[in-house]
């Protein structure tokens, strides 16, 4: 197929298939009738690349005043996407939904893993392995430091103390880009579960997974070509992917995890399709629930004790504050800012402080295709699934590390407080996580929002003393040296 087929951003009058107006309109249609004057304002943006970032921040506020709010801001946002992104194939438009119908199953192949089942929690740390005791010590040194919420450190906890929840052999995970750096598809085929993966076909990446499956306790099943090569294309067989999905690992309580990765527009395009997917399976196969990890970098709303474990941190620079006082001063305060600029009291009288931890190189399409994973959680948990949606850690992921702002700025995080980890490590961590949420199934929280707070490892970014923003080209500046002898 050539690359005007598949899942497409709609073209405008002109034939042109415009990223920014789509996006745009987009996230205007999510909250109007919520807060309008939102709307009026991202649909007046004329610099979309330039204006998202504040705008995503005002709309994250105005979303998170009521529960009811921010459900339906989801629900828009969702349905927004889904009637304007297409399916294209001979020559036929149509909408991605109506096209899932329609596809024929693709031929797939299984792998029985040979190793034994991982029945603790094991983390890669820095060159080490930590397991029991050791393990603990360090989540609690992340808890004091800021680096991850108490909650998530109260569930690794948990997954410590009750093994047997690692024990996947009962469980199916249909996982959408499972080659993804961040993916969860190594400890989950460790524990025993049954993975059914969905990755673009490039040998590399299924020479990886079938390795992976081979050494690991469960079981990969995988959809394969004519001619028995693993690998399908999101894009272009998304129709086929559906029916190979609606009956995988038949007779087993499925989880559908949104992992796939694009460069660009194309990442709004791959979400969309595994969105898509995960819809379809939401609703056809009962009792299956969905999982996805959060990217830090984003907008969030937060309860009061992070924004005033921040100020504390504010308050108490000492001399370094003396210090950067000239430099803020110069800058109007664009150079270290304190965190929390904006603060949105919700119905109940809790007061909440929005997270801005958005980085303007990765761009709107990188955060429209985030939002649409976190829209569809929220989704997912208001019609009574179970849902596992935590913010991962900032990760030196290839993705990332081939960014020069942004590998030099994870160099030199720590001299802000944050903590940037290693894949190999996020894992894990994310994976437990995972784990611990489909097996203790713990209520629906009060406000939507709240989903993305209980269980945050968000390396420190939530909590540090200042706004990061303002400090990103500082830590790019001191980690700079890092980054070239990584390179």
């Amino acid at each position: 197929m050539t690359t005007d087929e598949g899942v497409l951003f709609p073209a405008g009058p002109d034939g042109r298939r415009s990223t920014a107006s789509t996006g745009r309109a987009v996230w205007a249609d999510a909250i109007r009738g919520v807060d309008d004057e939102v709307a009026s304002r991202v649909g007046a943006a004329k610099d979309w690349r330039k204006d998202y970032v504040d705008a995503v921040v005002a709309h994250t506020a105005a979303a998170t005043r009521t529960a009811e709010g921010c459900v339906r801001v989801s629900r828009q946002g969702l349905a927004s996407l889904a009637d304007r992104m297409v399916f294209e194939r001979a020559g036929q438009t149509r909408p991605v939904a109506e096209a899932l119908a329609e596809g024929a199953p693709c031929e797939s192949m299984s792998i029985k893993g040979e190793g034994d089942r991982r029945t603790e929690l094991a983390l890669p740390y820095r060159g080490h392995v930590l397991t029991g005791d050791a393990l603990r010590r360090r989540l609690d040194t992340w808890v004091e430091r800021g680096t991850i919420e108490p909650s998530c450190g109260a569930a690794l906890h948990h997954v410590l103390d009750d093994p047997q929840q690692l024990d996947l052999s009962d469980s199916a995970f249909a996982l959408m880009g499972a080659g993804a750096e961040m993916g969860p598809l190594e400890p989950l085929l460790q524990w025993g579960a049954h993975v059914v993966a969905v990755d673009v076909a490039k040998p590399r990446i299924w020479q990886r997974l079938t390795r992976l499956a081979r050494e690991g306790a469960g079981v990969l099943t995988a959809p394969v070509d004519a001619a028995g090569a693993p690998g399908v294309d999101l894009l272009t067989e998304t129709p086929e992917i559906a029916g190979f999905l609606l009956s995988a690992a038949d007779g087993m309580p499925l989880t559908v995890g949104s992992y796939a990765y694009a460069d660009g527009a194309r990442h709004v395009q791959v979400v969309h399709a595994s969105d898509a997917l995960a819809e379809l399976l939401l609703r056809e196969r009962p009792g299956t629930s969905y999982a996805e990890l959060a990217t830090p970098t984003d907008a969030f709303a937060v309860p009061q004790d992070v924004v005033e474990d921040s100020r504390r941190r504010w308050g108490s620079r000492g001399w370094r504050g003396a210090l950067q006082a000239p430099a803020r001063t110069v800058t109007r305060g664009s150079l270290y800012a304190s965190a929390y600029a904006t603060s949105v009291p919700r119905e109940d009288g809790t007061i909440v402080g929005i997270a801005d931890v958005l980085v303007p190189q990765q761009g709107p399409n990188y955060t429209l295709a985030k939002r649409i994973q976190r829209w569809r959680a929220i989704a997912a948990q208001a019609d009574g699934h179970p849902v596992s949606a935590n913010v991962a850690p900032a990760t030196a992921t290839h993705s990332v590390m081939k960014n020069r702002l942004l590998a030099a700025a994870y160099s030199g995080a720590k001299r802000f407080g944050v903590e940037v980890f290693a894949p190999e490590t996020s894992r894990v961590l994310m994976a437990a996580l995972l784990v611990h949420d489909l097996r203790t199934q713990a209520p629906a929280p009060t406000h939507p929002d709240d989903l993305f707070v209980s269980g945050a490892a968000h390396g420190g970014l939530w909590r540090v003393a200042y706004s990061p923003r303002s400090v990103l080209g500082l830590a790019a500046v001191t980690g700079l040296p890092a980054a070239l002898i990584r390179r």
